[in-house]
């Protein structure tokens, strides 16, 4: 059965069984890391056809995110250790995606007007919903404690997502929109 009405009332269980309402910061950071997760499903099903690289980066970063998502909801320091973890690497294996990206664009010149493609649109409205998990985590990292790495993936994810639309304007041969060029 899929509804359990455990949550009428406003309230929902951490992973271990904690009940909070559902307005708690720690709710609302893996609430924000879920939406994320799903735009990017969506943009990797966009990309799938562009570029097959891509494409596998963003399923890794989606198992990524499921572990950030179950951590960020678990209040249980004996739960917690047994859980899978963010490895250490993982904010340093988007630097090198990044890196790679990166070296395919040109120069940036001037701020980037989100649009020029499908693919690239949706990279943004992924940033910016990563920006927002982001201030979620932080926030809720002054009430509870929350991994370094977890900050430092979801911060070089939004820089990920950025290049990313970048470099998918590239490949689609399309251009870049940017604010104040003509």
């Amino acid at each position: 059965m899929i509804y359990t009405k455990t949550g009428d009332e406003g309230t929902t269980s951490l992973v271990g069984g904690t009940r909070v309402k559902k307005s708690d910061l720690r709710v609302e950071a893996y609430g924000t890391v879920d939406e994320l997760n799903s735009h990017i499903g969506l943009l990797a099903e966009m990309v799938q056809a562009i570029d097959s690289h891509l494409y596998e980066q963003l399923k890794d970063i989606q198992n990524q995110l499921f572990v950030v998502q179950t951590l960020l909801a678990t209040e249980d320091a004996d739960t917690y250790a047994k859980l899978p973890q963010l490895a250490d690497n993982e904010p340093a294996k988007l630097e090198g995606w990044i890196d790679n990206m990166d070296a395919q664009v040109p120069r940036l010149k001037a701020f980037v007007i989100p649009g020029g493609s499908l693919a690239s649109a949706q990279c943004h409205v992924a940033r910016t919903v990563c920006r927002r998990a982001e201030r979620c985590i932080v926030r809720a990292a002054e009430t509870v404690e929350i991994e370094k790495n977890i900050k430092q993936y979801i911060n070089r994810l939004s820089d990920y997502l950025f290049v990313a639309s970048r470099y998918l304007l590239k490949c689609e041969n399309k251009s870049e929109n940017f604010w104040g060029v003509k």
